[in-house]
């Protein structure tokens, strides 16, 4: 059981919670509920530890004092939009603590937490509870008790974790807006994303393999969130305005920093000024960036420096929605993986509901999707056979004119939606829909659950096979063998096209081998490996 943390380990569990925030910052960035944001909470939050790892990388020392102040200074330094700058300044106070350590024990670990926490809300000008703040805060409150009796991290951090996730989930009561959009609190979820890429450390699991998944955000919510554009447009402070300030002059002090959080506070609201005589950070939203640059230059000289016009911003959002409300048709997909979901957003479907193979939605699921489409006429492609029904039946609950294009597999519906033709009358793209999908030819490798025989294969439970649209094809004990012959039977002296979409459980360098062993044997086609990030399947084909 681990007792102590030393630098080495230290140095790691930085790089593990930066880890895990890049594979899951695009799902922190849909928990943003603010129309005119100053960034994406998740990106911005990576961002910023992104830096913290990179001046990481430049310390050759494994010395706490060495790694912490690097990490101070990287992250204060990368530190992007609100979120990004708290969770700088909690990373500073949790430095300010193990930097004074040789080794770190729960006991301190609790004390750089509670650090961080104040720091952080020292940063912020008017702290909101629901937020990023309580977060941390709880969670070195929890963290100071526990410590007292919990000498080992396993199951101290285990626990600071899980009081974590407990206030998480109420942050909703305590911010109305995160209730009124129905999700919890980006910042707060983007810290703990950080935190169980520590714990894997701890607990020596390096697999940094996470999917982060929220009950308050369910469909339910869709038509329950909408944003009042015509009230945006009374922004009071127009000017988001950020810059650091280095070199600072000799005369400079301390307290001319505070004076400058002072003056600032005067000219505009969202304030964070942050940093020490070697380097200010500051973010201000006014209506005299002028200004805010003049006090600024009093101290030092100025570096980095954004201004971004937040009524401008507005303005576009507004004619966004107008010209997104007047479309004349909409879509909606089914799948599973985040990776799938995105290239049917690429292609322009307006609504992918989560489901698929053991995620069936049901017909109410299907029909909210479609009243959230800002469209009379909504395309509906289930791409699994066990949807189809489902979608069909969704036409019933809503006034809305649906077509359901019966899609049996992700290959077809991707199809399908590539025949679409905006030119087109609905009847024409129906049946050019229609006849594309029926061209792709479609397959899966997965695992089996039982032991059977069927379609000539006598199958073990753990076997990897592989099917087309209706049968199993192959089966093997080995991954790539099943995808080999598989893709044997799927193609014919007429394909051109064979597309791989890899599964949650396969990495890109794997895929990438794969592909290269399937190019090689198919010269005349052309082979593409894309993340799909689907589950149960590892590898979903097509061949065109």
């Amino acid at each position: 059981m681990t007792k102590t943390i030393n630098g080495a380990t230290f140095r790691k569990m930085i790089f593990a919670g930066c880890s895990n925030l890049e594979q899951n910052k695009k799902y922190v960035d849909s928990l943003n509920v603010f129309p005119v944001p100053d960034g994406d909470t998740g990106t911005n939050m990576f961002l910023t530890l992104k830096s913290a790892t990179n001046e990481l990388n430049n310390c050759t020392s494994n010395n706490l004092e060495d790694l912490s102040d690097a990490l101070e200074k990287g992250a204060l330094r990368g530190a992007r939009g609100n979120s990004g700058v708290i969770l700088s300044q909690i990373l500073k106070g949790i430095a300010r603590v193990t930097k004074t350590c040789s080794e770190i024990t729960t006991k301190q670990f609790a004390k750089a937490l509670k650090e961080g926490a104040a720091i952080a809300y020292q940063a912020v000008a008017k702290p909101k509870e629901g937020t990023i703040l309580t977060v941390i805060r709880v969670m070195a409150e929890e963290a100071t008790a526990a410590a007292k009796k919990m000498p080992e991290f396993e199951e101290f951090m285990k626990y600071v974790i899980d009081k974590g996730e407990e206030i998480l989930q109420k942050t909703p009561e305590l911010l109305p807006v995160l209730a009124k959009a129905g999700v919890i609190d980006a910042g707060g979820r983007g810290l703990m994303v950080v935190f169980q890429g520590f714990y894997r450390i701890i607990i020596n699991d390096e697999s940094f393999e996470f999917e982060m998944v929220d009950t308050a955000k369910t469909l339910d919510n869709i038509k329950e969130f909408h944003v009042n554009l015509e009230a945006l447009a009374d922004i009071e402070f127009g000017y988001c305005t950020e810059f650091m300030i280095i070199h600072m002059f000799k005369k400079t002090t301390e307290s001319d920093i505070d004076k400058l959080r002072e003056k600032l506070l005067a000219i505009g609201d969202s304030l964070i000024c942050t940093g020490d005589l070697s380097l200010v950070k500051v973010h201000v939203h006014t209506n005299e960036p002028n200004k805010a640059l003049g006090y600024a230059l009093e101290l030092g000289e100025l570096f980095n420096l954004k201004i971004e016009n937040m009524r401008e911003q507005n303005r576009e959002l507004r004619k966004n929605a107008t010209i997104k409300n007047q479309k004349p048709y909409g879509m909606v997909s089914v799948c599973a993986g985040d990776g799938i979901s995105a290239v049917f957003k690429d292609l322009g479907v307006d609504y992918v509901i989560e489901g698929g193979q053991t995620m069936n939605p049901s017909a109410d699921d299907i029909a909210k999707a479609i009243e959230a489409v800002p469209s009379n006429l909504v395309y509906v492609f289930p791409n699994n056979k066990n949807i189809i029904l489902a979608a069909e039946q969704a036409k019933a609950l809503t006034q809305k004119q649906v077509v359901v294009i019966p899609t049996t597999t992700v290959p077809q519906g991707i199809s399908a939606i590539l025949a679409f033709n905006a030119d087109s009358n609905k009847e024409e793209n129906i049946s050019a829909m229609n006849e594309s999908s029926k061209m792709v030819r479609s397959g899966s490798i997965t695992s089996a659950v039982r032991t059977t025989n069927v379609d000539g294969f006598e199958i073990k439970e753990g076997d990897i096979i592989g099917l087309d649209e209706s049968h199993i094809r192959a089966r093997s004990e080995n991954l790539d063998e099943a995808l080999l012959n598989l893709v044997e039977n799927l193609v014919n002296d007429e394909s051109v096209n064979i597309t791989l979409f890899y599964g949650a459980g396969i990495d890109e360098k794997k895929a990438n081998n794969i592909q290269q062993k399937i190019s090689e044997k198919y010269e005349n086609c052309e082979v593409t490996a894309i993340y799909g990030g689907q589950p149960v399947y590892y590898y979903i084909v097509s061949v065109e």
